[in-house]
């Protein structure tokens, strides 16, 4: 993945693009984490106060003019993967249009690994 992607006349750190991602899909419910951005990860960000995206886990492209990306999720078991990954395509569109101000042409969820709640 580039370091930056150039859309609508702008120009957007990859690292910037995969913070609104993984901020947007993080909050849908049944999202254990975007992967490679799992608990551990989110104690740094908080004590670092400085968010931390793991390099290459949410890829960006521009197709046609708009911003595609594709983003591995975790997810807790119980939640339907469909409904789910809709939510998550939904808000993740949502954060990158309204923060960064472009035309989102697919978000692309991939569920690559599934959360089992502790007995």
């Amino acid at each position: 993945m580039s370091d930056s992607v150039t859309v609508s006349g702008v120009t957007i750190s990859t690292n910037v693009i995969a913070t609104l991602v993984t901020t947007a899909a993080e909050r849908v419910e049944g999202v254990a984490y975007v992967n490679g951005h799992n608990v551990a990860t989110n104690l740094l960000s908080i004590i670092t106060s400085k968010p931390t995206v793991e390099k290459d886990t949410v890829t960006a492209e521009v197709v046609d003019g708009k911003l595609e990306v594709t983003l591995p999720i975790a997810v807790f078991f119980g939640y339907p993967f469909t409904q789910l990954a809709q939510q998550v395509r939904e808000d993740v569109a949502e954060i990158l249009e309204s923060q960064a101000g472009v035309e989102v042409g697919a978000v692309n969820v991939a569920i690559d690994e599934l959360v089992f709640p502790k007995a």
